[in-house]
């Protein structure tokens, strides 16, 4: 029996968007579009287990519906999906109980490509069943068969009184032949001849990842056999039970087998029943990840539209992790994806969760989505009630919040960035940690709630600079200057806090971030320092010395008094350089030494009231004076940063020189 396919209903929709101007009838020939739909139709050849197993899933859960509404009237039946690997035959075999079929829908869905059973059949029962958990699309779900196999079969017996099995098989060209069948209970199997680039399908192993992959979550449960094991397992037990020792046949009895599916995920439970333990095991289970995760947010929606999951705050290592989480997308609780950028935003993708939206517009593949407005609704919501709960617990638990927030910060500021509307709801609960280890928000860290200052109209608001660090071990000298006078600064050590800086400078036009290193503050000056002519004649005849000694005029020396006599030299770089240091980083340009930094950037501080520099001032140059500078210099290079190999080794050289002369 041949027969061309009838286009089905699915490929009319395609090309009247691709082709919104033509009009008219099409014929299309089973030749021109079965080898589209074999190679095109699916990325992923692997792909063909979570079809055929989607397939029997659906005819399961019609038959379901049938019996709740009457029209079946064994509504207790165990129902299930087994699937039998042969890596002796090269078989793989997907039997379900389902409601099974005529030769007549055999016809209709199979031989009439990609005609939708589950659309039929919700046309039919529209006003009696609704439409969860029917996955649909069968005809092309089928054909993802052939990517794999040289030759399909079908058995199927259909549910309905005095039905008559069919069989039908086609080895991928197009012919088919259809026949009476000998299939003796309702549902349907179907069996591939695997092609031999496919082989590893029939591998268990195998089977059971991919079927894990993208069927770990059915509503119907999935067992997997190994015929050929299974077989050797029975021989066994037929042997030992022949022996006639009843304990040696109770050690050999089989098993109960158990699905490999969980068909109640935990994200269709209602989030007040699920303990913390619950949701650290889904969550081991699901990602693989020993860790345990901060936190979750269980999202659940049933208008206007359904939408269900559990999204992870995970625990980062900032330094060392890959900032990149993983959000699995289901529809129905079929695996569709993971990290779908048109339903999660971006920089939600630094978590970890499942979404399961039946509702998605997926393609007729079932494995990308179509361009809808409706996928921003659904983004939308997802940012909405993310940025709901971490709102709303700096609200309500604020200590809880602060405990979290160096492992949350990178994903909420990177959101703050990538989002406005998220940034808006998020601002009041943007913390920093402080230099003694407290958390405070910018208006506490400030001081005064600059809302509530009374000022002129036409008075421009006072500009405040937010002191802040990035490495408190290369900082520490600046940061003890600060300790010492009673200052405070900000810990801004993360990759993302650099763009973060900019974004909050914008946000706040009145505070500009300035790095405690960058400059001097007056609070560390010695306010009763000397500043007649005398006293700037020495200034100069210092900075003078230095540029000599290191031959380097266009170095930015600078002579200061400052209140702490210990420090003799420090390094200060403009907040502009280093933020363009900070942003060739950010661009892999890792590793970039210092010394490679314009001049301009770079200013030598060196302290009047420190013993050694005062005595580079007051006496006149000797052997060592060349050595002290040099010295000077490369400590207070020191603070800023690592020294080239070669200034290091000079640096370590001429210590040990200086030693000897003391």
């Amino acid at each position: 029996m041949t027969e061309d396919f009838g286009i089905s209903k699915g490929v009319i929709l395609m090309a009247n968007e691709e082709f919104k101007e033509m009009r008219g009838s099409l014929t299309i020939n089973s030749e021109n579009i079965f080898p589209i739909i074999k190679k095109w139709l699916y990325q992923d050849h692997d792909i063909f287990y979570r079809e055929l197993i989607s397939n029997g899933c659906d005819a399961v859960t019609k038959l379901k519906k049938l019996a709740l509404i009457g029209e079946y009237d064994k509504k207790d039946e165990k129902y299930r999906i087994d699937v039998y690997v042969d890596p002796d035959e090269k078989t793989i075999t997907v039997c379900d109980n389902g409601l099974g079929m005529t030769a007549e829908e055999v016809d209709q869905y199979i031989n009439q490509v990609a005609f939708s059973g589950a659309a039929d059949f919700l046309k039919k029962y529209k006003d009696k069943a609704n439409s969860d958990q029917i996955i649909g699309h069968f005809g092309l779900g089928f054909y993802s068969a052939f990517m794999v196999a040289d030759k399909v079969t079908i058995d199927s017996l259909s549910y309905k009184a005095d039905a008559v099995p069919v069989h039908w098989e086609s080895d991928g060209g197009t012919e088919y032949t259809m026949t009476e069948g000998k299939r003796e209970g309702h549902g349907t199997t179907v069996k591939l001849y695997l092609n031999e680039d496919s082989l590893e399908f029939c591998n268990r192993y195998k089977a059971y990842e991919v079927i894990d992959k993208y069927c770990g979550f059915m509503p119907v449960e999935i067992y997997l056999h190994d015929v050929k094991e299974e077989a050797e397992k029975a021989k066994k037990a037929m042997e030992d039970a022949g022996k006639d020792n009843k304990d040696t046949a109770e050690k050999t009895e089989p098993e109960e087998p158990k699905p490999v599916n969980d068909t109640n995920p935990l994200w269709n439970e209602n989030p007040s029943k699920v303990t913390k333990e619950q949701y650290t095991e889904f969550y081991r289970k699901v990602f693989h990840d020993y860790r345990e995760p901060l936190f979750q947010i269980h999202l659940n929606m049933d208008y206007p539209f359904n939408l269900k999951g559990i999204l992870y705050f995970p625990k980062i290592n900032t330094k060392y992790d890959n900032l990149e989480g993983t959000i699995k997308l289901y529809n129905t609780q079929v695996f569709i994806a993971d990290n779908i950028k048109e339903v999660i935003p971006e920089y939600l993708m630094l978590l970890k969760g499942v979404i399961d939206c039946p509702d998605l517009p997926l393609n007729v593949s079932r494995s990308a989505l179509q361009n809808d407005g409706f996928v921003k609704k659904i983004s939308d919501y997802i940012t909405k009630k993310v940025a709901e709960k971490l709102s709303g617990m700096f609200k309500v638990d604020r200590e809880e919040y602060e405990k979290y927030w160096d492992d949350i910060s990178p994903f909420i500021k990177y959101g703050c960035i990538k989002d406005s509307k998220f940034g808006d709801k998020m601002k009041d609960a943007i913390i920093f940690k402080d230099l003694s280890g407290k958390y405070v928000t910018l208006p506490e860290y400030l001081g005064a709630d600059e809302k509530n200052d009374a000022k002129p109209e036409d008075k421009e608001p006072e500009k405040k600079n937010v002191y802040y660090v990035t490495d408190e071990k290369e900082q520490a000298q600046y940061i003890n200057m600060f300790k010492r006078e009673g200052l405070n600064a900000l810990i801004l050590d993360q990759i993302i806090d650099t763009p973060f800086i900019g974004f909050e400078e914008e946000k706040n036009e009145n505070v500009s971030f300035v790095r405690i290193d960058s400059d001097l503050t007056d609070a560390v000056r010695d306010e009763n320092a000397a500043c007649d002519e005398e006293s700037k004649k020495l200034d100069e005849k210092l900075c003078a010395l230095f540029k000599k000694v290191l031959g380097n005029d266009k170095l930015n020396v600078k002579a200061e008094s400052l209140k702490n006599d210990e420090v003799a030299a420090m390094m200060t770089m403009s907040e502009e350089g280093r933020r363009m240091q900070e942003m060739m980083k950010m661009y892999a340009m890792y590793g970039m030494p210092a010394e490679e930094l314009s001049d301009k950037d770079l200013t030598l501080i060196l302290n009047k009231n420190n013993k050694l520099v005062k005595k580079l001032m007051d006496e006149t140059e000797t052997d060592t004076t060349d050595m002290i500078v040099k010295q000077l210099y490369d400590l207070a290079y020191l603070s800023h940063g690592n020294l080239s190999p070669e200034r290091m080794t000079d640096f370590i050289k001429r210590s040990q020189e200086l030693m000897l002369k003391l």
